[in-house]
C-alpha cells in the first residue's frame, strides 16, 4: 500500500505562484507513476500533470507552460510548482500514484483558491 499527503494549497492573487508537494509513504518501489489531479465544483476530476518511474512528464494542454511536476526520489515527495495562476485553476488537488498491480492510491487533497 502506498499513502500520500499533499500540502501547499492556499490563496493566491492571479498570477501568483503555489507549489504543492506530495509525500509518499509505504510501498514506495511499488509505485509505477504519480501524478497530480484536480476537481473544480461541479467539474469532474481532470488529470494535470504525470510522472512516471520511467519516461517523459505530460501536461494537461490548460496548464503547460506554466505547471511542472517534479519528484525528489529521496523524500519520497513529488511536487507541483504552479505559476501564472488564473482563476480557472482554482480547485482541491489530489495527488495520485498507480502502483505496478495497477492501483491508484489517493490523497486527501489539498486546496487552491486563485482570486482574480
Amino acid at each position: 500500500q502506498v499513502q500520500l499527503v499533499e500540502s501547499g494549497g492556499g490563496l493566491v492573487q492571479a498570477g501568483g505562484s503555489l507549489r504543492l508537494s506530495c509525500e509518499a509513504s509505504g510501498i514506495i518501489a511499488s509505485i509505477r507513476a504519480m501524478g497530480w489531479y484536480r476537481q473544480a465544483p461541479g467539474k469532474q476530476r481532470e488529470l494535470v500533470a504525470t510522472i512516471p518511474r520511467d519516461g517523459p512528464t505530460t501536461y494537461a494542454d490548460s496548464v503547460e507552460g506554466r505547471f511542472s511536476i517534479s519528484r525528489d526520489n529521496a523524500k519520497n515527495t513529488m511536487y507541483l510548482q504552479m505559476y501564472g495562476l488564473k482563476p480557472e485553476d482554482t480547485a482541491v488537488y489530489y495527488c495520485h500514484a498507480l502502483t505496478l498491480l495497477l492501483n491508484h492510491c489517493w490523497g486527501q487533497g489539498t486546496q487552491v483558491t486563485v482570486s482574480s
